[in-house]
Parts: structure tokens; sequence; C-alpha cells
């Protein structure tokens, strides 16, 4: 499979090391070690995003922008196969190689005030420096992404047409999603409020998606494919989702749950380092609520799919996506109990 794919970019299989690369999920990523230079190669998951030719025109959208306005932010974009795409697409699939950034690492979990500061600088600054282009031109990748609307409705559905064995197990945890009905309601405002302001978010703000520098200070935002149209507390509410507790959405010791109020700082000194000054007041007032809208949504998220007998995460043991929505409706109560 790859050896085309590599043809395609005038490298040869049998001159260069692969190895696979980075912990996401959705696509699948490899190192290509060449004796010159060193590659990341991606292939598209086309049965999460359904037209990767949008990421594409994104991608090269926003890369022409910062060449033009911000030529001195490292924007990593793709290389040219010997067609002059930046997609290569074969029968295995859809594929890009980037260059590997000499001297930078990305990092899995966050362990410190100082790294949640620098990647909400960097997501803040990602945002600051597109806030010229066109919010139009900004093709959509996965429709309704962060659609809290639409992922209520879709566990109310669940309520009516999922396992009767597993609605009736999770009926305390059913409760506590609609005791928080509230976060949906203040979405909803959110949506015809005209002082929150679409702009270009990255809507997946994990510090992975981060480059730092030996020192460990931020360099880039990487991983472009949810590149969308958004609200600032997609890009800010994922932040508090994932680096304000110790442990991660996996752990099923909940006592283990808490909000560490050094990283909420760290995350709005570091966000508001750069987007301070293009913030609403109304949307400054919202910014606690940023990591109640994410977290409620990945409890909805992992609830529905659980009564829905785990059709759309799949679940390593019985109870996993049921552990999972319980975790985040602790998180969520700490979040709240912090405020």
């Amino acid at each position: 499979m790859l050896q085309t794919i590599l043809k395609s970019y005038n490298l040869d299989i049998n001159a260069v090391k692969i190895t696979p690369f980075g912990s996401g999920l959705i696509n699948h990523t490899w190192r290509i070690e060449g004796q010159q230079q060193v590659y990341i190669l991606q292939r598209i998951n086309d049965a999460v995003f359904k037209n990767p030719q949008n990421i594409a025109d994104n991608i090269q959208l926003i890369g022409e922008h910062l060449r033009i306005h911000s030529p001195d932010y490292l924007f990593v974009s793709p290389i040219k196969n010997t067609e002059g795409s930046e997609m290569t697409i074969s029968d295995d699939g859809f594929f890009r190689l980037f260059p590997f950034v000499e001297g930078s690492h990305s990092i899995d979990v966050v362990t410190t005030p100082e790294q949640a500061f620098e990647a909400a600088r960097q997501f803040g600054q990602f945002t600051f420096l597109l806030r010229g282009i066109e919010i139009s031109k900004i093709k959509t990748t996965i429709p309704q992404f962060h659609d809290l609307s639409l992922r209520y409705r879709q566990f109310q559905e669940a309520l009516v047409k999922g396992n009767k064995a597993r609605i009736e197990e999770a009926q305390e945890w059913i409760r506590k999603i609609e005791k928080n009905v509230d976060i949906v309601h203040v979405f909803e405002n959110i949506k015809t409020n005209t002082e929150f302001k679409l702009r270009i978010t990255h809507h997946d703000t994990k510090i992975s998606n981060v480059l730092f520098d030996k020192n460990d200070k931020g360099l880039c935002v990487i991983d472009l494919d949810t590149i969308m149209a958004g609200y600032f507390i997609s890009d800010v509410g994922d932040m508090m989702r994932t680096y304000l507790s110790p442990v991660s959405e996996e752990e099923i010791d909940f006592s283990q749950i808490t909000v560490r109020k050094d990283f909420y700082q760290a995350i709005t000194e570091g966000y508001f380092s750069e987007m301070k000054n293009a913030l609403t007041t109304t949307e400054k007032q919202y910014f606690a609520y940023s990591g109640e809208f994410m977290i409620y949504m990945q409890a909805l998220r992992f609830l529905t799919d659980y009564l829905n007998d785990d059709a759309y995460y799949g679940a390593k043991y019985p109870k996993h996506n049921l552990n999972r929505a319980i975790n985040q409706l602790v998180l969520l109560h700490e979040i709240q109990l912090s405020y």
C-alpha cells in the first residue's frame, strides 16, 4: 500500500524506515525516515471525514493566508506530490505527507501548568492570526461536530430506542444528564446571540496537537483536519476537559477526578494572552461555561453510545462507555464546584 503512495512523492520504500507514529485514534500516521529528511505520512479516515478534499482546501486557504499576513508563524504545510497536489488519492484512501519539524516534540498528557499555558496560547494565537479570513470560505469537515443541541436530541432518542436493560442500569446517570440540561439551553442562546462570533477554530485542542521545542515552549498547532467555523467555547472547553483533571476519561477510580485550579488559570492566561482583545465582553463572561459545555457534551456522547450498545465508539469491556460517561459527569460536577 505505502509503496505506491511514497512513489508519488519520489520516495523509495526500500530506502526509508517506516514506523507508526503518534497517539491519534482517527487517522493512521507513520514516521518516514530517509537519508536526507524525515517525514510524517498520514492517511485520512474517510469514514469520519466524508469529504477529505474539504480538509485539503481549508489547509491550503489557511496556509496562503499565514504566508502573506504572518510569515513568521511556523505553519506545517503538506508536501506536494509529483502531480502538484497536497493530497494523494489511491484505492487505499487519502494521504498527505508533511515534513517533520526538527527539534520538535509533542506531549500526550499535560503534567504542568506551564504546558497548559503554552498550549492555550498556541490555540489562541492560531485563531487570532486567522481572523482576516472570510468565515464563509472555510469548509465544514464534520457537520454539526460540536452541536450540543444535536447531541442532546440523540441522547433523547436513545432513551426511547436504546437497550432497555442498559437504560434501567444507567438511571442515576441519566438523571444527572437531565438535571444539567440548562447547559444545552445556554448553548442554544449562544447560537442566536450576536455577541458570540463565529471564528476559525481548531475543535480538537488536546495537548498532542501542539508542537513544543526542547524547552517545552509552544511552536505551532498541528492536526488541522477539524478546523471549521465555530465558537471559542469549543477550543477553550476541550482544553478544560482534557487538561484540568490529573486523570483521563478512561479513569474508573472516580475519586481521582479533580479540577486543578492552577491549570485552569494557566489555560485562561494562555488563551487571553492572544485572544483577550478579540473576545467580546459577553464572550469573556462565558469563559468558564466553556468547560461545562465540552465536558457535558462528551458525557452525553458516551452515555448515548452505551445506551445504543456501543455502536459508535465501540468498547474494550462491557461497561466501557458507561464508565467514561460517569467519569465526565464527575468532572462536570467538580468544575461546577470550582466556580
